[in-house]
């Protein structure tokens, strides 16, 4: 089970965020309180903050998503640097909630677009030429999955292969969706391949 912290000042989004969480599957919330809040180490394996909080109180990087719509508060988390850390807005629904969660756990970063643009991302990218004119910026774990689509195999049998959920799977799909354009695993083996990112 994952094991979530949740820190809020408004106690009503406390239990809130406790109902949604405690409801999906292998996640549960172990300690929910206010900013000041004291967290023993290992408690949690991701930390759900709604500001206002004081980021210098914790100790030791953690995994850390915050609940915001202000991208200058993704600013100031960035410059604690956390563990794996991810921004997402306040009203963020549950599968957004419950993807990001489970990444983190991983040691994945993720974030809403509007919150994340123009933060420097502290994973290396890999930069293959799409054409004369453009590029496609992939990871090294979405050329991974890329290259498993490929073959035809299946989101579990993908995650079994890399020793990493299905929902995270998922989410490297999304990512690497939106990164050649496409919308579909077809297009993206397709782009993939006449890019030179994979091979068949």
């Amino acid at each position: 089970m994952v094991r979530v912290a949740v820190m809020a000042e408004s106690m009503a989004l406390r239990i809130g965020l406790r109902e949604v969480i405690n409801h999906l599957p292998n996640l549960g919330v172990v300690v929910a309180g206010g900013p000041d809040m004291e967290l023993r180490a290992g408690l949690a394996d991701v930390l759900v903050i709604v500001p206002p909080v004081d980021l210098a109180r914790l100790a030791e990087p953690q995994a850390i998503l915050f609940l915001t719509d202000d991208p200058a508060e993704v600013q100031q988390l960035q410059s604690a640097q956390p563990g794996a850390w991810g921004a997402l807005p306040v009203n963020a629904g549950e599968d957004e909630l419950e993807i990001a969660i489970r990444a983190l756990a991983e040691g994945l970063w993720i974030g809403a677009p509007a919150l994340l643009r123009g933060l420097f991302y502290p994973r290396p990218q890999l930069i293959y030429p799409r054409n004369e004119d453009q590029a496609v910026s992939l990871t090294e774990r979405e050329i991974e999955v890329l290259q498993l689509a490929t073959q035809g195999l299946a989101n579990k049998q993908m995650a079994s292969l890399l020793e990493i959920s299905e929902h995270t799977i998922k989410f490297h799909l999304s990512a690497i969706y939106s990164k050649l354009g496409v919308s579909s695993r077809t297009e993206a083996v397709r782009s993939g391949v006449r890019s030179g990112l994979v091979v068949l």
